[in-house]
């Protein structure tokens, strides 16, 4: 059986195929794919990209799917000292030219779906069965770069994060460390594959020697519900949107499944303090985690809300002890626990570096990334996010999260807000906030929220100014897009 001593994941895959071969690995619609069965497509697929005469270093574009032979050409890649430029198939055609510019990639694959691309080869033309593998296997190292994942952003260009095969694995390892996903897990995965938090997913359930069930997306509850009935899913992951999409639509129709929920992760957004409570009663047995952390140090903290039912406002600890986080000020120096500064996390899945050169500039105090979040740290330990440190709104020289805003309106009813800062009308302040809310509630006035919010915000921290809007202009993680509402 074949080899990968530079990756970690790979080995683990190996492993359990030579530990346990006939065990489910994936599940896709009516197809299942034991872990013997996987590593043998894996190697046939790795020997078809050598055929194409792809080698170590060069970089191939895969527009991510939920098929088993996206799985097999991500594994293969890795095997072979690829880089993997990972896609979402539904982005717009000028965010894939911008990339295909960007990195240059040797081959791509995949399906484009807002736009016919036949520079794309489609997974279903991926044959590894005609394939004898013949594989010249080169000298990888576990620092390589395995995969580059460029990031939604909330503003500006994208930037092509570098994660070498010991970040995706560090990763993997710290999470299911903290989560405990085990061999005997099935978990339904209906995150998108393009972006850190689903692809993460993947390889810690794979890292586990779990079972994965690809599930198109939550878009249909009903078909998700079948799924996690039919293949007894024990786990899953989800983004706060998601959740209040599967509340609205179902109300708390979810609770059926929670003798057999074992973990539930959470990430990407804030979720309010009365969602987690409700979670909770939901789920009184389940392992409710959510972790903080961008693509560049993903996974970074967590928080689990039963063992922390009394501090619901934290973000947790460190993942790991293999995971450091300290507060540092704008000179990179640490401040006192209580004190807000800039996030920075240094660890076994944090970045070295930016696809780009040019885009390493500011994001490390030395080997310590930094997240351009601002929050602080309590005396025992718990961090405690403030919000991005672009997006503070600068009161008079009072910094004011636009989250802690947001959390104070959506407890009043209103559906959804996001905050901003915008010039003091009166010439005083320099920045005040300014609300765009979606209503829900057809008898709430904007008086009332008002009037509501004085009881439980400083005077300094209530919106100067007030609009309705039919939406709030979200990535398709859930962020909020704040420079397209000051635009």
């Amino acid at each position: 059986m074949i080899d990968a001593p530079h990756s970690r994941l790979l080995r683990a895959v190996i492993g359990h195929a030579q530990a346990m071969p006939g065990k489910i690995a994936l599940v896709e619609g009516t197809r299942r794919v034991t872990y013997s069965q996987l590593i043998s497509n894996v190697e046939k697929v790795a020997g078809y990209l050598s055929l194409l005469g792809l080698k170590p270093g060069d970089t191939i574009l895969l527009a991510a799917q939920k098929e088993v032979e996206f799985i097999y050409l991500y594994l293969a890649a890795h095997l072979l000292g690829i880089v993997n430029v990972v896609v979402d198939s539904a982005s717009p055609a000028d965010r894939i030219d911008y990339i295909i510019s960007t990195v240059g990639p040797a081959a791509k694959f995949g399906t484009i779906l807002k736009v016919n691309r036949p520079d794309f080869t489609p997974f279903s033309e991926v044959l590894p069965d005609l394939v004898t593998p013949s594989l010249a296997m080169r000298e990888i190292h576990s620092t390589d770069v395995a995969d580059v994942m460029f990031t939604t952003g909330t503003t500006g260009a994208p930037k092509g994060v570098c994660l070498s095969h010991d970040n995706i694995a560090g990763s993997a390892c710290n999470t299911n460390g903290f989560i405990g996903t085990r061999a005997d897990d099935v978990e339904a995965l209906a995150l998108p594959l393009s972006h850190s938090f689903g692809l993460g997913r993947m390889r810690c359930v794979l890292m586990a020697g779990a079972t994965l069930v690809l599930v198109g997306s939550f878009a249909n509850l009903k078909a998700f519900f079948q799924v996690l009935e039919a293949e007894h899913v024990t786990g899953f992951g989800m983004v706060p949107a998601v959740w209040q999409y599967i509340k609205r639509i179902s109300g708390t129709r979810i609770s059926k499944f929670a003798s057999q929920i074992r973990y539930i992760e959470f990430g990407s957004a804030a979720l309010p303090v009365a969602d987690k409570r409700l979670l909770m009663d939901i789920f009184p047995h389940t392992r409710l985690c959510m972790h903080y952390g961008l693509t560049e140090a993903s996974r970074a903290i967590f928080s689990e809300f039963h063992a922390c039912a009394d501090n619901l406002e934290t973000i947790g600890q460190p993942a790991s002890s293999l995971v450091q986080v300290r507060i540092l000020d704008e000179d990179g120096q640490p401040v006192e626990d209580g004190t807000d500064g800039e996030i920075c996390v240094h660890g076994n899945m944090v970045t070295r570096t930016y696809y780009l050169p040019s885009d390493n500039q500011g994001a490390f105090f030395g080997d310590w990334f930094r997240t351009g979040d601002w929050g602080h740290r309590s005396p025992q330990g718990d961090f405690y996010l403030t919000g991005r440190k672009k997006e503070l709104i600068n009161v008079g020289g009072e910094k004011v999260s636009p989250a802690a805003i947001e959390q104070a309106i959506m407890a009043l009813g209103i559906k959804d807000c996001a905050c901003v800062p915008i010039p003091d009308p009166k010439g005083v302040l320099g920045e005040v906030p300014k609300a765009f809310l979606v209503k829900s509630d057809p008898l709430m006035t904007i008086e009332e929220v008002k009037k509501q919010l004085i009881q439980v915000l400083p005077a300094h921290e209530v919106p100067v100014e007030w609009e309705w809007v039919d939406s709030i202009p979200r990535t398709s993680s859930g962020k909020i897009q704040r420079l397209k509402l000051k635009n």
